[in-house]
């Protein structure tokens, strides 16, 4: 039988908020007190159904054979930490939804509300990412399932210029202007961002609009963007992820945890050896994001056959292989030719344009996929219409933005031939800061 739960469960009990005592004295708030003056009552953070009870779940239709379903594996209860020295949701198992919200600063916000609105935003981040609710959540069976569940937070340059500016990064800025670039506003800029990141869309749409109501006296929403991969489990795990051209994403990335991935993410160590770039974190287990908006044009991809898919991109669709090789994983054979003379994979392919010899000159990426509503009649948007409305959140992570990313940039702005399908629609630009102990919150260096 399912368990349920027990009729004479207490209610929340109504008191002054904790969320006053986060904000001092007072708990003053955009103009008005936080706690019982405001109405705010207390949320109870009982911890979710043990994993056990969850496991020995069953459902049963009566007289219907064949309806015995046994819930093995609740991922709903899987949780990743949130405390520690750096940012979950950066180089940790990717999940299957995200929500990227960027905000602009209100005028009034300087230092001081925005080590309040950090605060707030770090104790309820804390909490929804390990299944419990929010300081002044109503709804807090809503987070009860957090499925991995992981709030990352970044800064652009406004933040360092009404804290500390001397601690703001070199590359903290707009990417450089490409001609192959049609940058949207509702996609463009942003002065903080909110990464969330989870199994679940419930809990993960529940923790956005959480994280917006602490933040909604102190900023307003510039762009919020959604997107997806493979559900769980509908693949094995550290399997590289599908757009929505067919193409695995990602192959390159380096493996989280190597030495690689911990100096080209975070500036730590030297690598694999050969690299030439002076690699300095901008502060200790700190990172940067780069997130670009990129709308596919996939009703003209479906024009072409299987082989010109892959050679514009150089790697077979089935096995992700390159095309010189048979495994996602072998090594492009850049000087390998075909029948007639020709590269086998093309200079102008995507894998040829964004490799380099140079393996300080790379990054994590982390994307997720975007699929809209269609176009209306005769309506055109970014070269879309009919069927398809749909895209990338591209997002990339790494040390130095001005020495990694944007050289591979250059190179796929100049002659990349998926660039006659593609086309950047958003762009942004974000210093990640360490992560945090219990008893402080993320981006207290630049309140120090």
């Amino acid at each position: 039988m399912t368990k349920t739960n027990d009729s004479t469960e207490k209610q929340p009990t109504r008191g002054v908020s904790r969320r006053g005592l986060l904000l001092g004295a007072g708990g003053v708030v955009g103009g008005g007190l936080v706690g019982a003056a405001a109405g705010y009552s207390v949320a109870s953070t009982a911890a979710p159904a043990a994993p056990g009870d969850l496991q020995q779940a069953v459902e049963v239709t009566p007289g219907v054979a064949n309806t015995q379903v046994t819930v093995s594996h609740p991922y709903g209860t899987d949780t990743i930490d949130f405390y520690g020295p750096r940012q979950a949701g950066v180089d940790t198992p990717q999940q299957a939804h995200a929500i990227y919200i960027g905000l602009n600063l209100k005028d009034d916000t300087d230092a001081d509300r925005l080590s309040s609105m950090m605060r707030l935003l770090t104790d309820d981040a804390a909490r929804l990412t390990q299944g419990r609710g929010a300081l002044a959540d109503l709804d807090e069976e809503l987070a009860a399932a957090p499925a991995r569940l992981t709030v990352t937070f970044g800064f652009g340059s406004e933040v360092f210029d009404r804290t500390r500016p001397e601690l703001k990064p070199k590359w903290l800025k707009p990417l450089p202007k490409y001609g192959i670039d049609q940058l949207d506003p509702a996609y463009t800029g942003g002065d903080v961002v909110i990464q969330i990141q989870g199994d679940d869309p419930l809990s993960v749409a529940h923790a956005r609009r959480m994280l917006l109501k602490d933040a909604r006296a102190f900023a307003t929403v510039a762009w919020v963007q959604s997107g997806f991969t493979h559900a769980r489990a509908s693949r094995p795990d550290n399997t590289t992820m599908r757009n929505l051209f067919g193409q695995v994403d990602g192959t390159g990335n380096p493996q989280p945890g190597s030495a690689h991935a911990e100096r080209i993410i975070w500036g730590v160590g030297e690598g694999d050896g050969g690299g030439t770039k002076n690699l300095e974190p901008w502060i200790d287990n700190g990172t940067s994001m780069v997130i670009r908006r990129i709308a596919m044009n996939v009703d003209e991809w479906d024009e072409l056959d299987r082989p010109a898919q892959e050679g514009v991109i150089g790697r077979f669709l089935g096995s992700g292989a390159p095309l010189t090789g048979e495994h996602e994983h072998d090594t492009p054979d850049f000087e390998a030719l075909g029948p007639t003379g020709f590269p086998i994979i093309s200079d102008i392919s995507h894998i040829r344009r964004a490799r380099s010899d140079d393996p300080d000159e790379a990054m994590f990426r982390r994307s997720f996929n975007y699929d809209e509503p269609p176009a209306t009649s005769g309506d055109t948007l970014h070269g879309q219409t009919g069927v398809s409305q749909t895209g990338l959140i591209f997002v990339a992570f790494q040390c130095d933005v001005e020495q990694q990313y944007i050289p591979v940039q250059d190179r796929l702005a100049e002659t990349d031939h998926l660039n006659l399908w593609t086309i950047p629609i958003g762009s942004a630009v974000f210093a990640v800061p360490p992560g945090c102990q219990p008893d402080g919150y993320i981006g207290e260096a630049l309140f120090a």
